[in-house]
């Protein structure tokens, strides 16, 4: 039978390049990561089983696992999983918090209750999850339905790319909202996977 590999992460499709990209920069080849669908927010109610049945998974080839979700719309049942499973999952509500950090994204929020939240994978894929996913660009007159109780448009960046700041300015326009840029980097989405290196808990 095959020795164990020392951990696997368990992430919401939506962080999967910051993942890998935390996983490269710090050489972390002892960790392995797999990732559920990103449109599982749309059924935010799936999102605790799911994570539950790839935790199950991956405790048959790995000595530890940790989830990389926010709570996400799942009102405490993915902790309920966690805990059930015995398995870490980073802290936050949702990676908006995450990236920023919770202090911060306390203050954001409160300076600006009305605001809708673009991270870097959101940008990427605005067209297909927002526009196209709310039924927007077949159905523009219910712009102000979805998005009248907005205000601004705040854009949390994990990197500084001039083509993806210009995307999401372009994409407040698009939804008639004020912009605000914020970089993050990635936050404590960073530390949570550097976490998981066994090298550091023997270091």
């Amino acid at each position: 039978m095959a020795a164990k590999r020392p951990a696997l992460l368990v992430a919401c499709g939506a962080l999967a390049r910051e993942a890998v990209a935390v996983l490269r920069a710090n050489s972390l080849d002892e960790l392995e990561l797999t990732c559920l669908p990103a449109h599982l927010h749309n059924t935010p109610k799936a999102i605790a089983e799911a994570v539950r049945a790839k935790v199950r998974a991956g405790k048959l080839s790995h000595d530890r696992v940790f989830v990389l979700y926010g709570d996400c719309g799942t009102g405490g049942e993915l902790d309920k999983v966690c805990r059930e499973e015995g398995v870490h999952r980073i802290p936050g509500a949702h990676c908006y918090e995450f990236f920023a950090g919770p202090a911060v994204f306390a203050a954001i929020s409160e300076a600006e209750p009305a605001a809708f939240y673009l991270t870097d994978f959101l940008v990427r894929h605005f067209d297909r999850l927002v526009m196209a996913g709310l039924g927007l660009d077949r159905h523009p007159e219910l712009l102000k339905d979805y998005f009248g109780s907005y205000r601004r448009v705040v854009y949390l960046a994990q990197t500084k790319d001039a083509a993806l700041e210009r995307a999401a300015r372009s994409a407040a326009a698009r939804l008639g909202l004020d912009y605000e840029y914020r970089f993050t980097g990635y936050g404590d989405l960073a530390g949570f996977v550097k976490s998981a290196d066994p090298e550091r808990e023997t270091a």
